[in-house]
């Protein structure tokens, strides 16, 4: 069948106005996209990840702890100096030293043991059909091993390279560990001083743990336990601002 008439030439017209216009449009959209952009990708491959934040949030309280700790010092220093001059102050300064060795604020040296949890390796996953949550280590197992240790008598403790003090929370984000801001990943090593057959004991003792080890056993989740013959645990260098507390008359108790 043909064509009417002028149809042809009618479509002709048509695109050779409209083609212009179209350019115009897709040119302006690109200059657009290119003022927003300022040179960068717009695409989401480009937004800052969590974990580089994470990251970043980190340099940060690490520097900020290396600031406080150089302030420590100096109102340490000058505090001291006051107490030579005054005997009131000496005093107190004195108390004030002997609860900090009872208290995590100064390092502790000695024996004692390395226990280190982590998640299951792929290589040693058990067949089957475990869930995600069986094959990393949670909250609980951290603090299921700091409870023994405290327990079994240990006289310092210390979480990768952070001391712990009575107010030392753990807490756990996913297979992630957070300790007093900073963010840590498994293997999660927890050191204690002390005897370390007391301590092995403890651990041996310890039901929580005890549980852990099934999963061990069943889904090669990650338990060593290594004796120490010397270590040194650094002094708790973080803010401690307890609200309700009293020094037992007497009292030498752990943290």
């Amino acid at each position: 069948m043909g064509l009417k008439p002028g149809v042809g030439r009618s479509r002709a017209v048509t695109w050779r106005h409209a083609i212009p216009l179209l350019t115009l449009f897709a040119g302006t959209l690109f200059a657009a996209s290119a003022s927003t952009a300022h040179g960068t990708d717009l695409r989401g491959g480009s937004r800052t990840k969590v974990t580089e934040l994470i990251s970043q949030e980190q340099r940060g309280y690490q520097e900020s702890q290396g600031t406080y700790r150089s302030l420590h010092r100096q109102v340490d220093d000058l505090g001291r100096q006051a107490g030579r001059r005054d005997a009131r102050v000496q005093a107190a300064q004195q108390n004030a030293d002997r609860l900090a060795a009872l208290s995590g604020f100064t390092p502790v040296s000695g024996r004692g043991v390395r226990v280190s949890l982590n998640d299951a390796s792929r290589s040693r996953r058990a067949a089957g059909d475990p869930s995600p949550d069986d094959l990393v280590v949670h909250q609980q197992d951290v603090q299921a091993v700091v409870n023994a240790l405290w327990a079994g008598g240990a006289t310092g403790m210390q979480i990768m390279d952070q001391r712990l003090i009575s107010t030392s929370a753990v807490r756990c984000v996913g297979n992630t560990l957070i300790l007093q801001g900073v963010v840590y990943s498994p293997p999660f090593r927890i050191t204690a001083t002390g005897a370390p057959d007391r301590l092995r004991a403890a651990l041996d003792a310890s039901p929580e743990i005890e549980i852990y080890r099934q999963y061990v056993d069943q889904y090669g989740l990650g338990y060593t336990v290594k004796t120490l013959q010397k270590t040194t645990l650094p002094a708790y260098t973080g803010n401690a601002t307890p609200k309700y507390a009293t020094e037992a008359d007497g009292a030498d108790t752990n943290p």
